[in-house]
Order: structure tokens, then C-alpha cells, then sequence
């Protein structure tokens, strides 16, 4: 599918944490838009999809002089207190036009210069090791949050044809924990999964948040059920994993290889 890229001049990156994110002091979005087009994104019920032409996943918007424009926010924002910021809540910041455009890159170098609290990379992008230069130097700072929602590439594809496979995400949590960059796999939203997905975490990472469509979309799975993602299901003649009580599923799985310690759910798996 093709994807339209076009631009955009913001007046703010910053703004303000709110909802599922009002532990953050700011969310930011290096993009607007996002070409990975999963088909269950809570986002496709959101104004900036309803409200705009096109099928949400066919353009993204790239944001000029971003760098410039947060480096003055964000030296503002830290003069009035502490500031964390959930990057991003809306787009994944490491879309594929972001090899050439760099937009988040540039915002992470200005924030390896003026550092923020705490600063949460929410991403499902293997092209984040690109950037483990500027995430070394955000030190404890920093968690890069990388989406695995299943071990199951069929799954994915059923799902989330458009996004990068499961296999190099998991090599791109490797390549984050030989370097040292504090991360976590993130199964959001859980998608059916085998028994030994734990196994294959285990190795790369020792935090893992769980979420499902029903504590997470912000309006107990209703978003989600408005976008007809049970048939998807359906079509897999998986529709028992389209439950509220499947995440316990996975989580009891998870706890043959993980500590309570390192297992969080929904909402505090996001938190700074």
C-alpha cells in the first residue's frame, strides 16, 4: 500500500499527559499518522483519523523543525519542574520514512543534551537500535518499550500486515540489551501466542508489560470493538483469545520464567 507522506509545521510538540498517560508529564509525537496501519490501533477512532481523508496506515505527516521547536519547550517545561515524557501515544516515532527524515532521531539528540526525568520510548520498530548512541546517553533515563504482541509471525500478519516482524523485533530487544539500553517487551494488545513465548523472552529482556484491548484502548474495549477486530479473530477460529480474561493467559505463562517483580500489567507497565 502506498503511503503519502506530507508535512506538517506544529506549534507544540509537547502536550500534556492525560488519560491513560496522566502518570507522564507530557506525551510527544515526532509524527503524525502512522503507516504501520494495525488493524486493531485504538488511534482509528481517534480525530486525527476520523477527521482526516484517507484510510488510517495510507499517509503520515512528518513534522519540520522539530528539534528547534522542542529544545525551546522542553527547556521551558524543565524550568518549571520535573518533566516525563511518553514518546510516542499516537504514532510509532519510528516509522520507515524515519531512515530518511530522522525527525526522532533529532529529538532525541536534543534531549541527550538536555535531558528530561524520564523519557519512554513506545515503539515496534526494530530501527530504534539505530539511535542506541543517544539512548546510551540518557542512561537510566530512558526505557525503550518494544512492542512484541505474539511469537506467532502468522498471527502478526493476520493483524498487523503492514508492521516489521516479529523476528526482528526480537533481535532488535538483543541488540538493546548488549548495548545496555534499559527496555521491555510490551504484548500490546495480546494477540494468541504460544506456551513458549516466555522462553523466548526470557533471554532479552527482564521486564515485560501485558495489555489487551479491554484495559487498554481507553474505553474498555469498546474502540476496538467498533473497528470489528472479533472477526478477525473469527477468521482464525481464534475468537476465545478476544476475551478480558485472556491476558491471564499469558501472564501465567510468563511467570514460569519471569519474577512478580518483573511482570506488569496495562496501565503500570507504561508508567515512568
Amino acid at each position: 500500500m502506498k503511503v503519502q507522506i506530507g508535512e506538517k509545521r506544529p506549534k507544540t510538540l509537547l502536550n500534556k499527559g492525560t488519560g491513560f498517560l496522566s502518570g507522564y508529564t507530557h506525551s510527544l509525537n515526532p509524527y503524525t499518522g502512522c503507516s504501520f496501519g494495525c488493524s486493531y490501533c485504538y488511534v482509528r477512532q481517534m480525530p486525527v483519523s476520523l477527521f482526516r481523508e484517507g484510510e488510517w496506515g495510507t499517509w503520515v505527516d512528518v513534522k519540520q523543525e522539530a528539534a528547534d521547536l522542542l529544545r525551546k519547550e522542553l527547556t521551558r517545561a524543565k524550568a518549571k519542574g520535573e518533566v516525563t515524557i511518553f514518546m510516542s501515544s499516537s504514532t510509532d516515532p519510528y516509522q520507515p520514512v524515519e531512515w530518511k527524515q530522522q525527525v526522532t532521531r533529532s529529538l532525541l539528540a536534543v534531549m541527550a543534551e538536555e535531558p528530561p526525568d524520564f523519557l519512554f520510548v513506545q515503539t515496534r520498530s526494530p530501527l530504534v537500535t539505530r539511535d542506541i548512541d543517544l539512548l546510551l546517553r540518557l542512561g537510566n533515563r530512558v526505557r525503550v518499550s518494544m512492542t512484541v504482541e505474539t511469537d506467532r509471525e502468522d498471527v502478526r500478519k493476520h493483524f498487523s500486515p503492514a508492521a516489521p516482524p516479529i523476528p526482528a523485533r526480537l533481535q532488535a530487544l538483543k541488540r538493546l540489551k548488549e548495548a545496555g539500553v534499559p527496555a521491555q517487551a510490551t504484548i500490546a494488545p495480546l494477540l494468541p501466542s504460544t506456551e513458549a513465548f516466555p522462553d523466548v523472552l526470557a533471554p532479552l529482556v527482564n521486564r515485560v508489560c501485558v495489555d489487551d484491548y479491554f484495559m487498554g484502548d481507553g474505553s474498555g474495549g469498546r474502540r476496538t470493538r467498533q473497528l470489528g477486530i472479533r472477526q478477525k479473530y473469527e477468521e482464525l477460529g481464534l475468537e476465545e483469545w478476544y476475551s478480558s480474561t485472556a491476558y491471564q493467559i499469558v501472564l501465567k505463562r510468563l511467570s514460569r520464567v519471569f519474577r512478580d517483580d518483573q511482570l506488569y500489567v496495562s496501565e503500570q507497565g507504561f508508567a515512568p
